[in-house]
């Protein structure tokens, strides 16, 4: 892999290390009982901020697609996290959400013509195992309208990612983080307010977390993830989302948390199915890219 890409995949990390700060800041800063609320608030200010530093609107077709990536990306997929936190104990709905990079294997084929490599399904498939090692308990019990949320929220996010690919982006960097953030979060305040109430009144503390989800965990963080579409297969991409569950594991630990042999080892087996999805998946897609460019080069048989 170029260096280049080294500094690619470097970068996208951040987004999901920021992410698995969100549930201790959530637990911590922000008051209880207001996931909807959380998500309004981590959507749309960031959104609106972004929007006023670029001055940028969609155009044309843009303005549908804005909004179907900013439901599938943000709106939606936040909607569908909180509600499977909220029903299911312990890590379930993580497990559930890290079945995230084999479903965008699964539609890279139909949807960018990249057929996944048995090496990448592997990869996905360890990812999904090492993330439960970390966060099940043994009597973690299922929700299904839990169930259903975390899997139709890993599915959305999964088509959001390949279609955020496929699409490309027609303005700089901001402006297409904003129309996203924005979309999502006009569908999620009401939301919020309908659910869930007025907002109570907030502490300094409470203000606090929702400014760091907010300016970090949401404005940076989804910057450099769609930044880093533009340089790395959106398979590649998928794959670097399995670190937040680390960095989440790893804060509990940092705040007193114990961690099992059982964690310590599902925790290896996310990095190590990382570090190799997101370079089989970079080598699938140069290798078929490099085949549709040698077919296009041969010349057109003779009529018989």
């Amino acid at each position: 892999m170029r260096a280049s890409n080294y500094r690619a995949v470097g970068i996208a990390a951040i987004a999901p290390t920021a992410w698995g700060t969100t549930y201790l800041v959530t637990t911590e800063l922000l008051p209880p009982s207001r996931p909807f609320l959380a998500a309004a608030l981590r959507a749309l200010p960031a959104g609106l901020l972004l929007l006023g530093v670029t001055r940028v609107l969609p155009r044309g077709r843009w303005w549908a697609k804005a909004a179907i990536l900013g439901m599938l990306n943000i709106g939606a997929f936040f909607a569908l996290l909180f509600t499977a936190a909220y029903r299911l104990p312990g890590g379930l709905a993580a497990t559930l959400g890290a079945f995230s990079p084999l479903v965008v294997l699964l539609l890279s084929w139909p949807l960018m013509g990249i057929r996944p490599s048995v090496r990448a399904l592997s990869a996905g498939a360890a990812g999904v195992g090492g993330v439960a090692l970390m966060v099940l308990r043994p009597d973690a019990a299922l929700d299904g309208v839990g169930v259903g949320a975390a899997l139709a929220g890993a599915l959305l996010f999964a088509t959001g990612t390949t279609l955020t690919k496929r699409w490309g982006r027609p303005v700089p960097l901001l402006a297409f983080t904003a129309w996203q953030l924005v979309a999502g979060g006009l569908f999620l305040l009401p939301l919020a307010l309908l659910v869930e109430g007025a907002p109570p009144s907030l502490s300094a503390v409470n203000i606090a977390g929702y400014v760091y989800l907010t300016l970090v965990s949401t404005a940076l963080a989804y910057s450099l993830w769609f930044g880093a579409f533009d340089r790395l297969p959106a398979a590649t991409v998928s794959f670097i989302s399995l670190l937040s569950p680390v960095v989440a594991t790893g804060l509990g630990y940092a705040v007193g948390q114990r961690l099992s042999a059982g964690q310590l080892i599902g925790a290896a087996v996310v990095l190590a199915a990382v570090t190799v999805g997101q370079h089989t998946a970079q080598r699938d897609a140069a290798r078929q890219a490099a085949v549709a460019v040698s077919q296009a080069a041969q010349p057109a048989a003779s009529p018989a």
